[in-house]
This record gives structure tokens, sequence and C-alpha cells, in this order.
């Protein structure tokens, strides 16, 4: 560990929201690789029961664009991101691409993630026509991501 970077460990009260945080973004992070590892395996969805129905009013043929998104934006990511608030690693693209200059890049990019959750959900709603139980939950799940970010405690806790 740098002189410059912190460790997070728990007990504190910021501290418990911040695994609350990280928590949520690990268990998102492994369910979209296992989903979106699935639909790049088998582009077809038929190996996670996907019909390509749902395609039907999308610009994709397949699930191979997808699954790599999926994989990448809300697996990838969100592991990188629930790594990051417990290591504070400094990372130099995440740097250029934090918006709240004060705060340290994982967290904003702890919201972005909500943001990016959202989005899929809404796209795909669209292109599939129909809402789900799991949409809303997924929806939910981003709004919890976003919430706890947003917390004071959590804040302060990654502030510079």
């Amino acid at each position: 560990m740098n002189a410059g970077e912190k460790r997070l460990g728990p007990g504190q009260g910021s501290d418990r929201l911040s695994w609350v945080l990280i928590i949520l973004h690990g268990f998102l992070g492994i369910g979209a690789i296992v989903g979106g590892g699935g639909l790049i395996i088998d582009p077809s969805g038929s190996l996670l029961h996907m019909p390509n129905s749902l395609l039907e009013h999308s610009p994709f043929g397949n699930f191979l664009i997808l699954g790599i998104i999926l994989l990448l934006v809300l697996g990838i990511m969100p592991i990188v991101i629930a790594i990051s608030l417990i290591t504070y690693s400094h990372w130099e693209i995440g740097e250029k691409l934090n918006l709240y200059l004060d705060r340290y890049w994982g967290w904003t990019f702890s919201l972005y993630t909500g943001f990016a959750l959202h989005i899929w959900i809404m796209v795909q709603v669209y292109w599939i026509q129909n809402v789900s139980v799991i949409h809303l939950i997924y929806f939910a799940w981003g709004v919890a991501i976003q919430v706890v970010t947003l917390l004071p405690g959590v804040q302060r806790r990654y502030s510079r």
C-alpha cells in the first residue's frame, strides 16, 4: 500500500455503509459476468434460456454485442469499482473521467454504474416492450447503488 492510499476496514459507521456499496457492486458484477459470459459463449441465448424473440425490436440479430456490453459495463466495471473502494487504487483514466474532483474516482464511478444500470434496464424494456419483476429489481438495485453512494457518510469516506 502506498503512502497516499487508504484501506477500508470494517467497523466504523460510514465504513459499514461503504461495505454495503462494495457488496452491491460485487454482486452486480458477478451476475453480469455470468450473464454476459453466457451470451458471449452462446450468442443465440439458448444457454441462458433467452429466446430470440427478445431481440425482435432491437437492432441486433443475436446476443453477442449485448453480452459484451453486459460483461464489460455491468460486470467487470462494478468489480473494479468494488476493489477500488476497498484499496483506493490510482487509475489514470478513472481520474480523467471523474466529474467530481473533490471525490475519489471510484466513488464517482459508483454513481456512473447506477446510471449505466438504469439505462441498461430502460433500453431492455423498450426493446422487449414488456416489464418484468427482474427489470424492477435491477432498476431498484441501480437506485440503491446511487442512494448509498450519495449518503453523507459515504461521501465523506471518499472525499479527498
